[in-house]
């Protein structure tokens, strides 16, 4: 079995979760320089009843990896043709002291549209606002333009969306993603609509985000920043490299 490994060139975590005041949102934040990456989804920290799910707040992460790179090895023969290497999207799991939630299911998704990943650190009380400025956040994806969709674009075919279940909360992510790469790999191709990289959003799955009864907080990986090289984000590719015996023929 041969690996090759490609680390993420861009991570951030969004939220429009509340600030200490628990009266305003952290939408405006940037996190692109933290050394973790989070998602969760918390409900009714402010508001209890029937209205607890108007004040639901949510954290995604953004993710993006160099595909030029993948197409590059390709075309030199470091990487094998496509039907003879899978690829898979892997996330190691940051030890925090705040609760874990258990029985989740992650999503990840293609994003679908172009975004910065910005140079915010604050996790905690979401103080380093891009202003309109360079660094993506819960409204805008670039200095120049906003969400379509507060909370980040992404395609929500199936072919570009990938699911894992995490029963105890401590697992890691790893997901076989080879349809998508391959798309993106083959630049000259659009048939299945998410030609263009930029990378992908994961998220708690819709039934999770809008659970009117429960809270997932929280869930976090290690982000490119991190000082553990090895624990990353990563896209690795995995392929047969064995040589056989052919002296019958």
């Amino acid at each position: 079995m041969a690996i090759k490994r490609y680390i993420a060139n861009a991570d951030t975590t969004i939220t429009n979760a509340f600030q200490s005041d628990l009266s305003t949102r952290g939408t405006g934040s940037n996190m692109g320089m933290s050394d973790s990456l989070e998602v969760f989804s918390i409900y009714g920290q402010t508001i209890s009843g029937s209205s607890a799910s108007s004040t639901a707040e949510l954290s995604r992460i953004l993710v993006n990896f160099p595909v030029s790179e993948m197409a590059t090895d390709r075309t030199s023969g470091d990487l094998p043709a496509s039907g003879s290497v899978n690829f898979f999207l892997r996330m190691f799991n940051a030890e925090h002291p705040f609760t874990v939630p258990r029985n989740f299911t992650l999503t990840a998704s293609a994003v679908t549209k172009d975004w910065e990943e910005g140079h915010g650190l604050d996790m905690e009380g979401y103080r380093d606002l891009t202003k309109d400025g360079e660094g993506t956040n819960w409204m805008r994806a670039t200095e120049s333009q906003t969400w379509t969709r507060p909370g980040g674009d992404y395609d929500r075919k199936k072919h570009a969306s990938f699911e894992q279940t995490f029963e105890h909360g401590v697992e890691d992510l790893e997901m076989n993603i080879t349809t998508l790469v391959e798309q993106w790999i083959d630049s000259d191709s659009n048939v299945l609509g998410s030609k263009d990289n930029n990378g992908f959003i994961i998220k708690l799955s819709s039934s999770y985000e809008s659970s009117t009864t429960d809270s997932y907080y929280t869930k976090k990986f290690f982000a490119r920043s991190s000082e553990f090289f090895f624990r990353r984000p990563m896209i690795e590719a995995r392929w047969d490299s064995s040589r056989r015996d052919n002296r019958s023929n």
